[in-house]
């Protein structure tokens, strides 16, 4: 990650995150690492090999679809074509996401944004939002 920075590992929203992955489709390989980026699940479907993220819920699926669209593109680039499948284990819901044109356009400018703050000389301000008090980065804003 830009930086070193990481999530508090002991934030109970991470804990929750990581029993809820660990404990759910115990059939399936577990938490590949490749690169810089990890992989929840990976298993080959009728039509080629798919990769899952985990997720506690559909609440930030917005950016789950981003995140997962990463996975995507960086396994593209090493000559990998995948198909990526949310899941949201508490719903019993699947999502198939797939690195379409329109979806790589958002990526990239997400990337771009990234970027743009990871250069500045030091962090932008930070700015109260509802989601803070849950988040595992909270002591980089506000300590």
């Amino acid at each position: 990650m830009a930086r070193n920075l990481v999530p508090d590992q002991d934030n109970p929203n991470v804990d929750l995150g990581r029993f809820i992955q660990e404990q759910t489709y115990p059939r399936e390989k577990k938490e590949i690492s490749l690169g810089h980026i990890k992989l929840d699940i990976v298993h080959k479907g009728k039509d080629g090999l798919v990769i899952g993220e985990v997720k506690k819920s559909s609440k930030f699926e917005a950016s789950a679809r981003m995140q997962l669209a990463y996975y995507l593109a960086e396994l593209e680039k090493a000559g990998l074509t995948a198909k990526g499948e949310l899941r949201f284990p508490k719903e019993k819901r699947r999502e198939t996401v797939e690195l379409t044109d329109e979806l790589r356009a958002k990526l990239d400018a997400a990337v771009r944004d990234i970027l743009r703050i990871v250069y500045l000389d030091g962090p932008p301000p930070p700015v109260r939002v509802r989601w803070c008090k849950n988040c595992a980065y909270a002591e980089f804003c506000w300590s």
